[in-house]
């Protein structure tokens, strides 16, 4: 009887963490980002070295970390990217050691991820938003384009850099 009961211990205890090992976020979906992952030096629309990023899958291959570091590391800040199945979009919250934060979300279209912020209002009382996209270029290297957009016509742009594997 003993034996018995080791058995179906055993067997319980291998069934539940069989069950509670699998991926839950290892598929296509969740993958969309991955172009974004590795260690990489960014560069200005003029050439110039404007900062590092290393970038991360961790949480079981659910989040997608960032870590930015500026050229002379006066501002720095880690983003987290996931897919939220829930909604069936991007979603990326950023920080930074400057007090500033955004909530982005959105999705992969082709060759490029573009999320953007909830609209707001600036000290003017007019609408904007701010758009991010990331372009996984066919030479490995990601562009990413930040947009802030108010009364849908007046685009500026927060921020233009070339990423470059290291």
């Amino acid at each position: 009887m003993k034996l018995f009961f080791t058995l179906l211990f055993s067997f319980a205890t291998f069934t539940f963490y069989s069950q509670n090992n699998t991926c839950n976020c290892c598929d296509a979906k969740h993958a969309e980002f991955d172009f974004w992952i590795g260690s990489w030096t960014v560069t200005g629309p003029n050439g110039n070295v404007v900062g590092t990023n290393v970038l991360d899958k961790i949480q079981d291959k659910c989040v997608l970390q960032e870590n930015w570091t500026s050229t002379k590391g006066k501002l720095t800040g880690t983003s987290y990217s996931f897919y939220n199945s829930s909604t069936k979009q991007w979603e990326q919250i950023w920080v930074d050691n400057q007090g500033g934060s955004l909530h982005l979300k959105g999705n992969k279209v082709e060759n490029q991820m573009i999320l953007k912020t909830d609209e707001e209002k600036n000290k003017d009382g007019q609408p904007f938003y701010h758009r991010v996209t990331w372009t996984d270029n066919e030479d490995g290297t990601v562009r990413q384009y930040w947009e802030t957009i108010t009364n849908e016509t007046e685009i500026t742009v927060a921020f233009d850099g070339l990423y470059k594997k290291d």
